[in-house]
This record gives C-alpha cells, structure tokens and sequence, in this order.
C-alpha cells in the first residue's frame, strides 16, 4: 500500500468504531502529537490503543471526511472535517493531520484542530 492508501485506510477505520482496527494502522513506537490547546498525545500504540475506548465512546459516530489528500513520498497531509456527536451534541469540525508513514504503517501523527469550535459546538465557549 502506498502512504496516501495507508493515511486513507486509517482515517476511514474511525467510523468501525473499532479500537483495534484503529490502532493496527500505527506503528508500535507511533506518535499522537495533538497540536491544539485541548489536545492530549501519547507515545506508544498500546498506549494510543489503551486511550481510543475512552476517546470513541465520547465522540459517537465519529467519522472523518477527506477533503484534500497529499503524499510526498512516506509524508502525507489529510485536510479534514470530523463529524461526531458529543455530549448530545452534533460536531462538525475541520482540521488538518500531518502523518509520517514508515514501513506501511503510521510512525506519527501530528493533528491540527480548532478547539474553540469544539468548545462552541458543545455549549462550553
């Protein structure tokens, strides 16, 4: 599989609402770098395994539509938008994932999002 496949693949296993489908995308010493204010990382897959149970459970019906998809040899760009429903709430928000892929799995993610529109959407801001 090509990067971009791999990046596509990953992306589209979040609306299975499978923990390890997810997980079995990324590499053992992946990466979760979240570069917004509200995001929390981690380093591991097991720990990033061990983290989506939680993170899928709030987010309900998370799906992630691909609105542009750029590969430059094993580094890939996904520009999204995240659909969810949240605390009783619908979420519609765009962001955009910086991947790194190595040895046809995902060593790291770097994943830019709005957090004030989360908190918006949610009926926090």
């Amino acid at each position: 599989m090509t990067p971009r496949n791999i990046v596509s693949s990953y992306l589209a296993a979040f609306a299975s609402g499978d923990p390890d489908r997810i997980a079995s995308h990324v590499t053992e010493d992946f990466v979760n770098e979240q570069v917004s204010a509200l995001g929390v990382g981690c380093v591991g897959r097991d720990e990033y395994r061990r983290r989506l149970s939680s993170f899928l459970a709030d987010f309900r019906g998370l799906r992630y539509d691909i609105e542009d998809l750029v590969g430059d040899g094993d580094h890939v760009i996904a520009a999204y938008t995240l659909h969810a429903s949240h605390s009783g709430h619908d979420i519609h928000i765009r962001g955009v994932m910086r991947f790194v892929v190595r040895e046809e799995a995902i060593a790291h993610r770097y994943d830019y999002w709005d957090g004030l529109t989360f908190l918006q959407q949610v009926g926090q801001a």
